[in-house]
């Protein structure tokens, strides 16, 4: 057999779409079952009504922007062998920077005719790319543990995000820009009920939904995606056809920095300020993305699942808080998709990391 057969041979393993749509299925049903036994009987109906709200859809899609770009930047990552559980730092700086640079510049100013709002969202995207690109550095050229590298990218920016703000601002949280992203609303289609919220959003919600299924064609039927599958499953393969591994792997980890940056701008820019209490606004969304791209089996479509899946728990909880009877903590409703993913994976049991995942390759160009 050919060196080049052997390497689609490794491509083929990738799990089915049928074992991520099952892994849904039971998702939903599990979430559905455990909502059961911890809601009273009495609230069953408002929750329905909850549910079927267009606001919630709204929130929902708002609210699933930062991890879903999170989880497509982690798929990139792994699938090509680098495991970067930064995610979360990348969010943070991301999201940081998105703000300070419109403050600076004017928020409602313009520069090169391109409104300043845009240029600080280009701005958390590229301070992404180069935390992203220091990560890779470190872990690709200098091979050092991803995840500590991971850890080190996560903590940097947890602390660096809170002090720049605080010497900026005099507090972690930074001032208000005054301007938030717009809402473009398409005519006729934004009057749909309920479906109509997908046509009356902010344009990060309309990048997701381009990005979801453009991630899922780079990967699967792209010459790019067939070198960072190859790069995690078997990078000596790769090597013997004549690709660079380093090379598909700096690309990877690049792209999977401007993806999450994505997120993290949107995150800050939606609401128009950088809040660095605590955990910052951030608050474990990268975290969530991994588990969101596990969940879907390092499939885009099976991650954007799983993240809608967080983010419509997060908006209905957030609701929940506002009917007037009842007293649910909201700690209590966020554990349901952690609750949620664990019996999935339990039960379906078919995530499989790339079998070179976290491990080091040094071809004879390096």
């Amino acid at each position: 057999m050919s060196t080049q057969n052997t390497l689609t041979g490794l491509l083929e393993r990738d799990w089915s779409y049928r074992e991520t749509l099952v892994g849904g299925a039971v998702g939903i049903f599990v979430t559905i079952a455990v909502l059961g036994l911890l809601l009273p009987e009495s609230l069953w109906a408002d929750l329905f009504g909850i549910i079927t709200e267009r606001s919630t859809l709204s929130s929902a899609l708002r609210l699933s922007v930062p991890i879903v770009f999170a989880a497509l930047g982690g798929i990139f990552a792994e699938k090509v062998g680098v495991i970067n559980i930064g995610l979360e730092g990348l969010l943070i700086v991301s999201a940081f920077v998105a703000i300070l640079v419109p403050a600076i510049l004017g928020p409602t100013e313009t520069t090169l005719f391109i409104p300043n709002l845009w240029v600080g969202f280009a701005a958390g995207i590229l301070a992404s790319v180069l935390f992203s690109g220091l990560f890779a550095v470190v872990c690709i050229r200098y091979k050092a543990d991803q995840i500590i590298a991971g850890l080190a990218v996560w903590l940097i920016a947890l602390g660096l995000a809170p002090f720049a703000a605080t010497v900026y601002y005099g507090g972690v949280n930074t001032e208000n820009l005054g301007t938030s992203l717009p809402t473009w609303t398409i005519p006729v289609l934004s009057e749909i009920p309920l479906f109509g919220a997908f046509f009356s959003a902010t344009p990060a919600v309309y990048a997701m939904l381009l990005a979801v299924p453009a991630s899922w064609f780079v990967l699967n039927r792209t010459s790019f995606g067939n070198h960072v599958r190859a790069s995690g499953e078997n990078p000596r393969a790769l090597d013997t056809v004549g690709v660079n591994v380093s090379r598909v792997r700096y690309a990877s980890v690049l792209l999977s920095g401007f993806l999450t940056g994505i997120g993290g701008a949107a995150l800050s820019l939606g609401l128009g300020q950088f809040i660095g209490n605590n955990q910052t606004m951030v608050n474990g969304k990268g975290f969530i993305a991994i588990v969101a791209y596990l969940f879907g089996n390092y499939n885009p479509i099976g991650a954007f699942g799983a993240s809608f899946l967080f983010a419509g728990l997060e908006a209905v909880q957030i609701r929940l808080q506002q009917v007037p009877g009842y007293a649910i903590p909201d700690s209590l409703i966020q554990t349901i998709p952690y609750v949620t993913v664990i019996v999935v994976l339990a039960l379906v049991g078919r995530t499989r990391i790339p079998e070179a995942a976290g491990e080091h390759y040094e071809s004879g160009d390096d």
